[in-house]
């Protein structure tokens, strides 16, 4: 007859606990480090969501105003955003702060190369650009003045670029 080994414990050993932990920590440590990515993207897709429902509602200012779009001053598209992108208590906030878009500028290109030199959506807000549509992230002169490109800094990189 076999003898059984009656000194045997049945367990886990410090190595094998120690292994599971590291391998835990490791999972732990990719989420938190994806995490704020995950965020910034999330937020700049909710921007850019933003600016097709703005240039949507300035094709709805253009269809009840006889073709015409907003003066190009800071005020005119103010109360565009009150009239129409808040209308009937709809919210149009910045993803990260929830404070209202801010319109930064209102600019009017006048030939190609003072467009490119007006470009300067490098703060947080809406610059709306008139005589002008998107060349990749920045405005390019377009001739009409019913013509208007709008640009919005994103937070992961670059700029969004739209244009009616």
């Amino acid at each position: 007859m076999a003898k059984q080994n009656t000194n045997s414990k049945q367990g886990f050993t410090i190595i094998e606990v120690v292994l599971v932990l590291a391998i835990a920590g490791l999972i732990f440590l990719m989420v938190f480090i994806a995490l704020p990515a995950l965020q910034r993207s999330q937020r700049d897709t909710q921007r850019r969501d933003d600016m097709a429902r703005f240039l949507s509602q300035l094709n709805q200012y253009q269809a009840n105003n006889a073709g015409q779009v907003p003066a190009a001053t800071k005020s005119a598209y103010e109360t565009f955003r009150t009239n129409y992108l808040k209308a009937g208590g709809d919210s149009f906030s910045d993803p990260s702060s929830g404070t209202d878009y801010a319109i930064e500028g209102v600019l009017v290109c006048t030939n190609a190369s003072d467009c490119v030199q007006k470009s300067t959506a490098t703060e947080k807000g809406i610059y709306v650009y008139t005589n002008a549509k998107c060349n990749g992230e920045n405005p390019a002169f377009e001739t009409g003045n019913r013509k208007i490109a709008i640009t919005i800094k994103l937070e992961g990189a670059g700029i969004y670029c739209g244009n009616n």
